[in-house]
C-alpha cells in the first residue's frame, strides 16, 4: 500500500514516466478534449447548456444557466491546462491525476443523482462519463501496476 501510495504521490515531481506509456497516451487525448471541451462552454453564446447539452433556455432564469456553464467553462479550462503541465512537464503526477479524473467523474454523477435536470437529449458529458470512468480506472490501475512491476524510469 505504501508504494502505491508513492506512486501516487510521488516525493519527487519531475519529468520522468514511470511504468507503462499506454496511460500517458490516453490521459493526453483526454487533455485535448478537455480543452477543447473547456472553450466550447467558456465560449459558446450558451454556453453549451443549449446547444450542446439541450436544456430548455427558453424559461425564466436561463441566463443564470449560461452564466453558470460559462464559469463551469473556466473552471475546466484550468483544470485543463493543469493537465497540460502534468503532459509536458510534470509526467510523475500522471498517476494522481488520474484519480483527480476519477473523483471527478464521481462527483458529476453525484450532483446528476442529487440534482436531476432534464434534457431534451443526453448530454455529451454524460456519455463520456461512462466511457471515462472505467478508462480511467484502467489506466490508473495499469500505470500504478506497471510502475510497480518496472520500477525502473521510463525516459522523458
Amino acid at each position: 500500500m505504501e508504494t502505491i501510495f508513492k506512486i501516487i504521490f510521488p516525493n519527487q515531481i519531475d519529468n520522468i514516466l514511470r511504468g507503462n506509456r499506454i496511460p500517458y497516451y490516453v490521459f493526453t487525448i483526454y487533455t485535448i478534449i478537455s480543452l477543447i471541451r473547456s472553450i466550447i462552454h467558456l465560449l459558446a453564446p450558451d454556453g453549451g447548456a443549449g446547444s450542446i447539452a439541450g436544456m430548455d433556455l427558453s424559461v425564466t432564469g436561463a441566463d443564470g444557466i449560461i452564466f453558470a456553464f460559462a464559469l463551469w467553462g473556466s473552471s475546466q479550462l484550468l483544470f485543463a491546462l493543469m493537465q497540460l503541465l502534468v503532459v509536458f512537464r510534470y509526467r510523475s503526477l500522471l498517476p494522481l491525476m488520474y484519480l483527480f479524473l476519477i473523483l471527478e467523474v464521481l462527483l458529476r454523477q453525484l450532483v446528476s443523482a442529487m440534482k436531476p435536470v432534464t434534457f431534451a437529449h443526453t448530454p455529451p458529458g454524460a456519455i463520456g462519463n461512462q466511457l471515462v470512468l472505467p478508462i480511467a480506472i484502467l489506466m490508473l490501475s495499469l500505470s500504478i501496476w506497471s510502475a510497480i512491476k518496472r520500477p525502473q524510469k521510463i525516459a522523458k
